[in-house]
Parts: structure tokens; C-alpha cells; sequence
């Protein structure tokens, strides 16, 4: 009892530590989302040149950090006229160049984490776009497009099909601060917390769990610290094979890495597991119903390939750099509530999420929660 005690107090120091980042980044999505049609993002990923891949990344980041729902609404680009290649693109930014992640790297492990973040997301994306145009035949595309048009759901096609944005020619402010602007951040707010809370949820106590339990000799064995060459030639490697049967993704999976940094993994296996949020066994799972089987194995080669590279790249060129943070500064939040800085955020960002959330039930919000697991095709939803 004492042991199951200690792991969920810890998992409740590191949920206060992050609360205030999370509102602050799904606010900021939200605002984007509510004035940003979907068919508009559809219709800027027609290709795979480097620019149309930019573009994806940018709308991505911008919008969802849910891993399930950024691969729905993938599928429902590339069912839209998307390039296969430009949605992935948006599929990588939107649950690994996401602002609430880089704050919470930030908190949690430092800002060079975050930078890492932002510097090895595009090399993930570039190496991605290589291997697709020099490795993905034709057929199978062709076999993956036919298996995404049969309109197989998974768990969030409804939260995917739903377009919340306000329609109009007024400006961005305007539209932002008109009430309907209001009411769909309130809805795009309360959906994308919808979509994410379970992974949050059981990504806070497995890293409790693992904190708490897992003796850190075991970690330092097992990422060969002490080795330092063979460290930073294995820790890209196994980064993501640990995120594959963590079973968390998205923002859940920070803090098991913060766990995984103070345990000996090196810098670039940090990031590596972080961006194989979408190589998770259950997401594995929904490619093979979205895209069929073949090119479910195909995704993830050429996935773990990308996030390997993007590993190597980060850690050899922040190594070189002198940039790569002291594994000793690494702490796992276990002050829990005390009055700083955190309390005082925390106070003022959960006022706010309060306010979005009694907008979200006071219009319809209890109906879009139901049609969250509804069918893909379902017409959009929200205010226009």
C-alpha cells in the first residue's frame, strides 16, 4: 500500500507541475482551430513538394496533440484529396511540433528539450518524405487510398469529422472575439481534452508507477550509462521500441520520459521516444484498418526509420553544440501543491479553462461529446 501511494503521489506532483501548460497550449490550438476550416487544409496539401510540406507541418502544429485523432484526421485529409505524404506531415506536426509539448518539455526536462523538439520534428518529416518517394510503390498507395475510402471508424473518426471553425470573410480578431468565435474555441477546448485526457491519464501513473518502482540501477544497465559512445548509439534504437509497448502517446508520454531521461537513456533516445507516439501498438492497429495491412508494415518501417534519424540528429548535433543538459538536473516533480509560481498559473489557467467549459455545455456541448465516436462521414459540426 505504501508503494502504491508513493507511485500515485508522485503521479499527482507531476499532474499539478504540467496543469497550466496543458490549458495554456489547448487554448492557443483552440483559438487556431475555430477560425481554420478543415476543407481549407485539405486543399493545401495536394502534393509533396517541400513547400506543401511545410505548410502541412505548420497546420499541424497548430492544430490537435491527441496521437488518435491526429491519425483520423489524417485519413480524412488524404479521403479529402490530401497527398498520403502531406498528411503524414500534418499527422507528425500535429501531435510532435504541438506548443503544449514544447512547453511541457520545457518544465519538465528544460528548454533544450524543446528545441530538440523543434529541431528534429522537420528532420523526422524530411526523412519521411524521402523514404516515401524512393520506397512506397504505387499499388500499395493505390491499395491504401481504395482501404481509406471503405470508411472504417475508429475511435475518434467523430471527433476528427467534427469542423468547429467559424465561416465568414471578417477578420481573425473579429471572428475570434464574436461570440460564435467564443463558442467554437469552447468546443474545440473541451473536444481536444475529450480526445486526450484517458493517454494523460494513464501516462501520469505509469510514470508514477515507473518512478516509484523500477530501481534506477536497472535503466542505467540497460541504457549503457557509463558507455557514453554506446549510450548515444543506442538510445535512438530503443526510444521508440519503449514508446511501441508503453502503450502512451501524445503529451501522455513526457512524463515517462522524464523518468526514462533521470534513468540514463541519452538525449537523442529522449527525443526518439517522444516522436513514436505514433508507432504505439494500438495505432498500429488503426493503420491496418485505415490502410491495410501492408501499409501498416510499411508505416511503421519507415516511421521508426525517421524517428531514428531524427534521434541521431539531435543528439550528435546538440552534442556538438554543447547543448545537451546535465542528466543529474533531471527531477521528477514531488513538491505537489505549494504556493509559487505553478499554484498561482495553475489558479489562473483552470479560471479559464472553467469559463470555456461552462460556454462548451451552455451550447450543444453534451451532444458533441456523444457524436465523438460517430461515423466519419458524419457532416461537421459546430458554429458557423
Amino acid at each position: 500500500m505504501d508503494a502504491v501511494l508513493h507511485a500515485l503521489s508522485l503521479t499527482g506532483a507531476m499532474t499539478w507541475e504540467i496543469t497550466w501548460a496543458l490549458i495554456l497550449g489547448f487554448a492557443l490550438s483552440a483559438v487556431v482551430q475555430a477560425v481554420v476550416h478543415k476543407s481549407t487544409v485539405a486543399s493545401l496539401l495536394g502534393d509533396d513538394r517541400p513547400r506543401t510540406l511545410a505548410v502541412a507541418a505548420g497546420l499541424g502544429a497548430a492544430s490537435s496533440s491527441c496521437s488518435y485523432a491526429a491519425v483520423a484526421l489524417a485519413r480524412s485529409l488524404f479521403r479529402k484529396g490530401a497527398h498520403f505524404t502531406a498528411a503524414m506531415a500534418f499527422e507528425i506536426a500535429s501531435t510532435n511540433l504541438v506548443v503544449e509539448l514544447g512547453i511541457l518539455l520545457a518544465l519538465l526536462l528544460g528548454w533544450q528539450f524543446t528545441a530538440a523538439e523543434f529541431v528534429g520534428g522537420p528532420v523526422m518529416i524530411v526523412a519521411l518524405a524521402v523514404l516515401f518517394r524512393r520506397f512506397l510503390p504505387r499499388r500499395l498507395l493505390r491499395e491504401a487510398r481504395e482501404q481509406a475510402d471503405r470508411g472504417l471508424s475508429g475511435s475518434m473518426e467523430g471527433h476528427a469529422s467534427m469542423d468547429m471553425s467559424v465561416e465568414g470573410n471578417d477578420p481573425f480578431v473579429r471572428r475570434l472575439l464574436s461570440s460564435r468565435g467564443f463558442t467554437a474555441t469552447s468546443h474545440v477546448f473541451v473536444m481536444e481534452w475529450a480526445a486526450i485526457l484517458r493517454d494523460l491519464v494513464i501516462g501520469l501513473l505509469i510514470a508514477g508507477a515507473v518512478a516509484a518502482w523500477v530501481p534506477e540501477t536497472f535503466w542505467q544497465t540497460f541504457f549503457f550509462e557509463g558507455h557514453p559512445l554506446a549510450s548515444k548509439l543506442w538510445g535512438p534504437l530503443i526510444g521508440p521500441l519503449v514508446a511501441v509497448v508503453s502503450f502512451v502517446c501524445s503529451i501522455g508520454n513526457v512524463p515517462l520520459a522524464v523518468v526514462l531521461w533521470q534513468g540514463g537513456i541519452s538525449f537523442g533516445g529522449v527525443v526518439s521516444f517522444i516522436f513514436a507516439d505514433l508507432l504505439i501498438l494500438p495505432i498500429l492497429n488503426i493503420y491496418r484498418k485505415y490502410y491495410g495491412r501492408r501499409m501498416a508494415v510499411f508505416l511503421f518501417g519507415t516511421f521508426y526509420v525517421a524517428v531514428v534519424i531524427a534521434g541521431y540528429v539531435v543528439e550528435f548535433a546538440f552534442g556538438a553544440l554543447g547543448l545537451v543538459p546535465d542528466q543529474a538536473d533531471a527531477k521528477v516533480p514531488m513538491e505537489g501543491v505549494r504556493w509559487n509560481y505553478t499554484t498561482w498559473l495553475n489558479i489562473v489557467f483552470l479560471a479559464i479553462a472553467a469559463a470555456l467549459l461552462v460556454r462548451f455545455f451552455r451550447t450543444g456541448g453534451r451532444r458533441m461529446l456523444r457524436m465523438m465516436g460517430s461515423a466519419p462521414d458524419a457532416p461537421g459540426h459546430g458554429p458557423h
